[in-house]
């Protein structure tokens, strides 16, 4: 991944800038990827270039890579299943405009209901 500065009177390329080219003699594999974050985040850094080639792994999954797994696994249907129970809508609403402008304080819901869940979630399985 790369970070991008489009020239001037661009802002954002999102899509595919080359396409592998599936026939001919000059087929090749790799695809040029531009992307544009649109989703609300606390950086600014928005625009990125990704170049894509097919990978496959040669080793197995570590426990450490499979418990990133399982925690992101864990946390995201906590928050999924937090964001529509009424009991606690508004507790979390009133939490998050308290901690949003202190040093530290997450800006989004999203963002602070991820970390609310993986609080919880650190908490169960690590002590």
């Amino acid at each position: 991944m790369a970070k991008v500065e489009w020239s001037a009177g661009i802002d954002s390329v999102s899509g595919a800038l080359a396409k592998p080219s599936k026939s001919g003699q000059h087929s090749c594999t790799k695809m040029l990827l531009g992307t544009h974050r649109t989703a609300p985040t606390e950086s600014n850094k928005c625009n990125n270039l990704y170049l894509r080639k097919p990978v496959k792994r040669t080793t197995a999954l570590t426990e450490d890579e499979i418990n990133a797994r399982n925690r992101f696994r864990a946390v995201s249907q906590a928050v999924k299943a937090r964001k529509r129970n009424l009991d606690y809508i508004s507790t979390d609403q009133v939490d998050f405009m308290a901690q949003r402008n202190e040093p530290g304080g997450k800006k989004t819901m999203l963002a602070y209901l991820w970390k609310v869940c993986g609080d919880i979630y650190d908490a169960q399985h690590n002590g």
